[in-house]
């Protein structure tokens, strides 16, 4: 099947996830062709299947805000029609639905038909597609496409609660490929971050305010009063300069390590005891499911998807959001002992499994099937 994949090409987690399935789409023998305005960063290689066209949006003085949907719909025409796309997947309500439905129509007036698959991935529900300003063209984008899928149940459910959603949401969870983390890195080397006798605690995100970095500043700091511990602070925001204020003005700047992005997320996991994750809002909670799959266990809110992936005792802990007291608690827990912080660690990687790709894979299989079938009696 040939597939053309919409997505944002940046190191949040729904453009993760996108390049991600489309390389093992093209691994099973699809043809996948990403569709976005600069290549995604885990596309690291184009092979056989796989294919990127960049979407490029004049400027043009008139505009204060170049129109990139426009941009994006008019290639998608294009590239649909030059490739002969079966389907249409796209990640993310905004804009990516709303300019897909808009190529749809534009080759339905050259009697040609593709099916959009749109996948909902959280902020794009729960925070930017509530905004009065955009909530018709969310609501308008959901039900016009063929299939709608969310990547937790928890995201289903607060869509449903906030558009008026006329047809089903499947929930597919987000997954990793656990092939990849099965060997052991050579220059893995604890010592590069930290003495021996320090626990390494790790955060990764955008650094955007719905991730609470200051918590997880706070969270360590308390942590490192009774276990000599680094923490690594991975990923670049708003939210970063705060950080490393509250650092200095807590006296940890010493302990506290900030990497910014990064391509290598395995290789910092590889070598770390603990991962926060505290969280006010989490459709899914991707970074906490790659960290579970290096075996390092997680304290983290209990905002919206995360327990489906954090389960309470087993591969960490969940706390209220805010609740800085009981996270830095359950964290001593973790860490205070050897034997405790290794049996964590193996149920974390044993529960990571249940989310490979090749579990999740066919899901997605299925529904482009469907689409596609549909698709015939349209044709």
């Amino acid at each position: 099947m040939k597939i053309a994949i919409v997505c944002y090409p940046t190191f949040g987690g729904s453009g993760v996830v996108a390049t991600e399935l489309g390389i093992a789409l093209a691994n099973r023998g699809h043809e996948v062709h990403f569709v976005t305005y600069k290549q995604p960063v885990r596309l690291e290689l184009l092979n056989n299947n796989i294919f990127f066209h960049e979407v490029h949006v004049p400027e043009y003085p008139l505009f204060q805000y170049q129109p990139y949907e426009l941009a994006l719909s008019s290639k998608l025409v294009d590239t649909i029609k030059l490739h002969h796309i079966d389907l249409l997947h796209v990640h993310y309500a905004i804009p990516h639905a709303y300019a897909g439905y808009m190529a749809k129509k534009m080759l339905e007036e050259e009697s040609m038909y593709v099916p959009m698959v749109t996948t909902l991935h959280g902020t794009d529900i729960t925070l930017v597609g509530k905004h009065p300003f955009y909530k018709p063209a969310v609501t308008f984008s959901i039900n016009e496409s063929d299939i709608v899928t969310s990547v937790s149940q928890n995201l289903k459910e607060r869509t449903l609660e906030i558009f008026d959603i006329k047809g089903e949401i499947e929930v597919i969870p987000n997954f990793i490929d656990a092939k990849k983390y099965s060997t052991s890195f050579t220059d893995c080397q604890r010592t590069n971050m930290a003495r021996d006798n320090e626990r390494i605690v790790t955060h990764i995100s955008n650094f955007r305010k719905v991730k609470r970095i200051p918590d997880v500043i706070k969270v360590f700091h308390k942590i490192q009063k009774t276990i000599p511990s680094k923490l690594i602070m991975v990923g670049d925001g708003p939210e970063k300069a705060g950080a490393e204020i509250l650092c200095e003005k807590l006296g940890i700047s010493d302990s506290v390590i900030f990497l910014g992005n990064s391509n290598e997320i395995d290789k910092i996991l590889c070598f770390s005891d603990l991962f926060l994750l505290p969280s006010e809002s989490e459709s899914f909670g991707l970074a906490a499911l790659e960290a579970m799959i290096n075996k390092t266990p997680v304290i983290s809110s209990n905002a919206g998807g995360i327990p489906e992936v954090n389960t309470e005792g087993v591969t960490g802990f969940l706390s209220d959001v805010g609740d800085i007291e009981d996270m830095a608690e359950n964290a001593l827990v973790i860490l205070g002992k050897d034997e405790t912080l290794k049996n964590f660690k193996q149920n974390a990687v044993n529960e990571a499994q249940k989310f490979d790709i090749l579990k999740v894979l066919p899901r997605y299989e299925e529904v482009y099937e469907r689409a596609y079938k549909a698709r015939l009696k349209n044709v």
